[in-house]
């Protein structure tokens, strides 16, 4: 199904909603489609509800905006196949070594534990901020967004 039809299919069951604001994306590696895959089923059946970003790479020219509490978004497969859709809830931002154990369980990933979520996102930071060519610390803020599934 397209996104479009996905997204109205939505609106046609829940009438309050009046925008057609909304992302589609999928998360994970850009040629990764096995994670890609792996990452909207945690999304769809309510295992990964939340995600970290890196909030000095946003772009300041409004291109890749912020997250915004309120915000719709479709979960797309590795094959660009709407799965589900999110609605954002929370968005923190907070230095690195402040994302808590809690906030690291609810990304769902793997053992769904601190050390790992930190030892995989420092990897994952150190190689984005290297490809702007800046360096990764500690204390350089993540944005922390928190979301619901509203719709599959």
């Amino acid at each position: 199904m397209d996104i479009k039809t996905y997204w109205n299919n939505f609106k046609k069951q829940h009438p309050k909603v009046t925008t057609n604001d909304y992302e589609a994306f999928s998360l994970g590696g850009e040629d990764d489609i096995k994670e890609q895959d792996l990452l909207a089923n945690l999304i769809k059946n309510g295992i990964k509800t939340a995600t970290t970003s890196a909030y000095d790479l946003y772009k300041q020219d409004k291109t890749d905006p912020l997250p915004q509490v309120g915000e719709y978004g479709i979960i797309l497969d590795g094959h660009n196949q709407p799965t589900c859709i999110t609605k954002t809830v929370v968005v923190e931002i907070v230095p690195f070594l402040q994302v808590s154990a809690e906030h690291a369980y609810h990304e769902g990933e793997g053992t769904r534990g601190l050390d790992e979520w930190r030892k995989d996102h420092w990897k994952f930071f150190k190689q984005e901020y290297a490809d702007e060519h800046h360096p990764f610390n500690e204390e350089l803020p993540c944005v922390c967004e928190v979301y619901k599934v509203v719709y599959k």
